[in-house]
């Protein structure tokens, strides 16, 4: 199994913080976002390999810190994968590194994709495991508990069997508080039909518009995420998650 990290977003609703460095790096609860999202995935132990995936500003710090990181931890291999967009105006999309990666790296693999933004404040074993048992595809669930703050983000419904019955991105009428966020599994016999979604022209951004055009090809399952789940994207955000990752019972 592959992970791939997407980060290669130019953040620049927290400039001037990420003029220079990218959102993933910077510091929250006194380590790199990013090193909290590893945190949490590395107790799937069949991941056996990490590729991030950022862009022509970003991949020499990126590359600072996994050299970094490589000294200071034990696990699978990170390679860093430079999509050498320069700005929003070239830039690949999410999907479109998705399938960068899946290529430059050849992957004939389960992949579990997340994005380096992404707060988790429990382990992510569960999901790993769920996966693994679907070999299907699979989103990762939260409950924001608030039908104006799901306009945000996307709306969803499930069947008995935790199937996407229904997915829309920014709804302007959402029906349930249930929004996939950015933590995805395909297994690897599902990899052809990212490339069938490109292949027909489809939006190379927003990971949800190829979940929207995935579940009513194949059954699409979800993974509820426990504890807190973190989205940051701005200022205010990036000073709230430092509070709320800051209390000891949410420390790595």
């Amino acid at each position: 199994m592959k992970l791939i990290i997407l980060a290669a977003g130019y953040a620049t609703r927290l400039y001037p913080l990420t003029l220079n460095q990218p959102k993933p790096l910077l510091a929250v609860a006194g380590k790199p976002m990013l090193e909290h999202v590893l945190d949490n995935l590395n107790p799937i132990l069949a991941i056996d390999h990490i590729y991030i995936v950022t862009n022509a500003r970003f991949a020499e710090p990126f590359q600072r810190w996994a050299d970094d990181f490589r000294n200071r931890h034990v696990g699978p291999p990170i390679t860093i994968v430079n999509d050498f967009s320069t700005d929003d105006s070239n830039k690949l999309g999410a999907i479109g590194d998705m399938n960068l990666v899946l290529n430059e790296a050849q992957i004939d693999d389960d992949i579990v994709v997340v994005a380096g933004d992404n707060l988790f404040s429990h382990s992510l074993e569960d999901f790993g495991e769920f996966c693994r048992t679907r070999n299907a595809p699979v989103l990762g669930v939260y409950d924001v508990g608030n039908l104006e703050e799901i306009k945000k983000y996307n709306a969803i419904e499930i069947d008995d069997a935790g199937r996407i019955t229904f997915f829309e991105e920014k709804p302007a009428q959402p029906k349930s508080t249930l929004t996939g966020i950015a933590l995805y599994f395909y297994p690897k016999w599902s990899l052809p039909l990212i490339r069938q979604y490109l292949a027909e022209g489809n939006h190379a951004d927003q990971p949800g518009l190829l979940v929207q055009w995935f579940y009513p090809r194949t059954p699409f399952y979800v993974w509820r995420v426990p504890g807190i789940w973190y989205d940051v994207g701005s200022k205010e955000t990036l000073e709230e998650a430092n509070r709320i990752f800051a209390e000891p019972t949410l420390a790595s």
